[in-house]
């Protein structure tokens, strides 16, 4: 199951968030429960939600102790409400406890931001505008924090700086001319490479276009000025909106017609999910 390069480097983040938990072993459960007792616990939802990271809670525990059985009682992406069950565990009480803040970190926080995305796509439905993440996201955790994002619902932008040309306001600072930015990159980079563009008024979209821009991101621009750079487009490229911008006004500008709207808030200010895990007794092997 937990089989991929994905869970590969996932597994490498689950082993250094236990070894930062547990640098000498967890000394509570050590020095008081013993190595034999079992017991069946129940991870659960103490508010609404979109649920994420279900599988990265599973291999915590595996990780910890092949003998844990997990049942998922909710897949990703799917909705929850206050009381619900998202998955039960039998096994060492031991092991249980010692897995239960890591586990519970990735899901609680990676639900969060499911639960934030699809706030945005629920804002945005019924036009044709896609919400994106940015790379803002936590350092070495954006692997996770972008999958997220698609269980609420979103889509990803780039992954790294080696995906894709996108020529921002400071990069233009030290070039000073949109057109030439546009002109070193492809002199630079092989033919057909995507080249997006930030603008922050009709005139430099204006100057993005002629000079052959593939893609346009409006930043922190008035809606008004939106509407004229649309009209003025007329679909010949996609256009990407960006800036502080709440879930009221991601309506006001997906109906503007643009392609993307990008919230950095869904991986930087989202809420962690409220979710705990509560052993309910203690198991007696027949």
């Amino acid at each position: 199951m937990f089989v991929s390069p994905f869970w590969e480097e996932i597994d490498r983040k689950i082993r250094e968030a236990l070894a930062e938990d547990m640098p000498s072993g967890d000394i509570t459960t050590e020095a008081i429960i013993a190595p034999e007792i079992k017991v069946k616990a129940v991870i659960i939802a103490k508010e609404r939600g979109v649920l994420a990271g279900i599988d990265v809670a599973h291999r915590v525990f595996e990780l910890l102790d092949p003998s844990i059985l997990f049942f998922k009682q909710k897949e990703d992406g799917q909705t929850f409400k206050a009381g619900e069950i998202l998955a039960c565990l039998e096994g060492k009480a031991q092991s249980i406890l010692k897995g239960e803040r890591t586990a519970l970190n990735f899901l609680q926080r990676l639900s969060g931001i499911a639960t934030i995305t699809s706030r945005y796509v629920a804002a945005t439905a019924g036009t044709r505008t896609r919400i994106l993440d940015t790379r803002k996201t936590t350092p070495n955790l954006r692997v996770l924090e972008k999958y997220a994002v698609r269980m609420g619902g979103g889509f990803n932008h780039r992954q790294n700086l080696s995906d894709m040309v996108l020529i921002k306001d400071n990069h233009l600072k030290v070039i000073g001319s949109i057109r030439e930015a546009i002109e070193r990159a492809r002199e630079t980079l092989p033919p057909g490479t995507k080249i997006e563009v930030e603008v922050t008024s009709l005139s430099e979209a204006q100057e993005a276009l002629q000079a052959g821009a593939s893609e346009l991101l409006l930043d922190n621009m008035p809606l008004r000025e939106m509407r004229k750079v649309v009209q003025m487009v007329e679909g010949r490229v996609p256009i990407e909106v960006s800036g502080k911008i709440d879930l009221r006004r991601a309506r006001k500008i997906a109906s503007l017609g643009v392609d993307y709207i990008s919230v950095g808030r869904l991986t930087h200010s989202y809420k962690s999910i409220d979710i705990s895990l509560e052993i309910e007794e203690k198991k007696v092997d027949s």
